[in-house]
């Protein structure tokens, strides 16, 4: 499968995602604080490379890849280098529309417990700010009701590409390997 293969299943999984968490937002009420992103300033959040290949596809098309390689090399702090904290709006990821799985399925996916039951998997502000929609959404996840899980859309990557997906790793470091994955991939075309 060539690198744009790649890049436009990884876009598709995405897609399917981003409906799947819709339909979850509009029956749940559930939705993130504006312009919150408290879940970004984690330094242990992790990826795989697969996940940023989109962005970093989309940064060698425009002629961004040197520029993102040098800023996420040189950054100092271990947090996401797309994470922008003067950023006005809504949210604060630079780049939204190029955020990896674990960015777009935190806060609106669910895990299966030791138990086989579905759990919602959720910031403390959504719990603690929104509890009567939360736990009205917990108890339909665990009765049955369709969320994305997690395990199920990681596995869906798996099927693009092992190799890129077998590993996980801080997230800053997913990105640069992202980036280093596309320029070497055009380096000899």
């Amino acid at each position: 499968m060539s690198l744009e293969e790649k890049v436009k299943s990884v876009e598709e999984v995405f897609r399917r995602l981003d409906t799947e968490i819709s339909t979850l937002q509009s029956w749940s009420g559930l939705h993130c604080k504006a312009g919150c992103g408290k879940c970004c300033f984690k330094p242990d959040i992790e990826a795989t490379v697969l996940e940023f290949l989109p962005f970093a596809y989309h940064l060698y098309k425009i002629g961004e890849s040197e520029a993102w390689l040098a800023k996420v090399e040189n950054a100092e702090s271990g947090l996401c280098p797309i994470l922008n904290p003067t950023q006005g709006g809504v949210g604060l990821c630079s780049e939204y529309a190029h955020r990896g799985l674990i960015c777009r399925l935190f806060g609106y996916s669910a895990r299966t417990n030791k138990y086989d039951k579905r759990e919602l998997v959720t910031c403390q502000i959504i719990k603690t700010e929104q509890t009567e929609n939360f736990n009205l959404a917990q108890l339909k996840v665990s009765e049955g009701e369709s969320v994305p899980v997690m395990n199920q859309y990681y596995m869906q990557l798996h099927g693009i590409d092992f190799e890129l997906t077998h590993e996980f790793y801080p997230i800053k470091v997913a990105i640069k390997k992202a980036i280093e994955t596309v320029l070497q991939y055009y380096a000899y075309r």
